[in-house]
């Protein structure tokens, strides 16, 4: 039987497994209101015998609480530690008034008011009811007309075979092969201050000039060995097939005798004659194209089924529970 606290004399509180358990979570969990964190803490502190004066200068709190809170234990148990209904008129939200206010968020605002989306202030403006009315009931819908989010619906015919092809070189990749991921970035300013910096000096902060001057632009290409995180780099002056091929080179020069599987995108200059001319005579290095919506279109689509020669189909992705 759970006990009952008095005002002088507290006696020994009794918890349950289960309520201990449940009270334990409460205590440790980042989640749960911080009421209701510090009441289980007051209730289980009771359980070990402390007195009320001990347990208020543990959990920060007055003696008077803590009495509250085991009786509150002693005679509802957990529902007993959760906040009673406050004084004064409920707040009411009628269904019509809450069927409005999910309908005219959904809709938008009108044009004529300039705004992108709803705030719950300008919507109730709009409506003619409280702020926080609007905000009840985006609550209760799980309203959100802030937030934006992105998608992409894929044209690419291939999407499936790339997509499963790419999934299962990085999940599994080929025997003694490496991994390469190349990108490239063009157009890369090289900028600088138009005066030098001024140092940091007592009672001065750092001082640099607001305008720079450019010196010229280039094209960094960069190649990440997925294993173990290594970049091989190079910048350009410009950024054409010659230069994507000077790359490769240089990539099959850092991993000698080894069978690479290079994963890029769409961009013209990989599927380059020239390239595909070179990939023929280096047959160790082996392109994999990432699926875009207009990858169908380009030309030289059909480097990706050259790829793959007899004997070589494109790779699955382990099947794992």
């Amino acid at each position: 039987m759970r006990g009952s606290a008095h005002a002088k004399t507290a006696i020994h509180l009794t918890v349950d497994h289960e309520d201990a358990a449940t009270l334990r979570r409460w205590a440790r969990s980042t989640s749960v209101r911080a009421g209701l964190g510090l009441r289980a803490r007051i209730v289980l502190l009771a359980a070990e015998g402390l007195s009320n004066t001990d347990i208020g200068a543990r959990v920060g709190c007055s003696r008077q609480a803590v009495v509250r809170w085991r009786a509150r234990y002693a005679g509802q148990g957990l529902a007993g530690l959760g906040d009673q209904p406050r004084s004064g008129r409920p707040r009411i939200i009628d269904d019509q008034r809450r069927t409005e206010i999910v309908a005219v968020t959904l809709a938008g605002p009108p044009a004529e008011l300039g705004i992108t989306h709803w705030s719950t202030r300008t919507l109730a403006n709009h409506l003619k009811v409280s702020r926080m009315t609007v905000a009840r009931v985006w609550a209760e819908h799980d309203l959100a007309p802030h937030r934006i989010e992105t998608f992409k619906f894929s044209t690419d015919p291939e999407l499936l075979a790339k997509v499963t092809d790419i999934c299962g070189l990085y999940l599994e990749p080929p025997a003694g092969a490496v991994v390469l991921c190349v990108d490239e970035k063009s157009q890369i300013q090289a900028l600088d201050r138009t005066a030098p910096t001024l140092p940091l000096r007592p009672g001065l902060a750092e001082r640099r000039t607001h305008d720079y001057v450019r010196h010229g632009i280039t094209s960094l290409f960069a190649a990440l060995d997925v294993a173990t995180g290594k970049v091989t780099g190079r910048c350009f002056d410009r950024h054409r097939h010659s230069e994507f091929l000077a790359f490769l080179k240089l990539v099959a020069r850092r991993y000698p005798r080894r069978d690479l599987h290079v994963v890029l995108d769409n961009y013209g200059t990989h599927k380059h004659p020239t390239v595909r001319g070179w990939l023929d005579a280096h047959p160790r290095i082996q392109l994999h194209f990432t699926p875009t919506s207009a990858s169908w279109d380009e030309p030289g689509r059909d480097l990706l089924r050259a790829a793959y020669p007899p004997g070589h189909p494109p790779r699955q992705p382990p099947q794992r529970p």
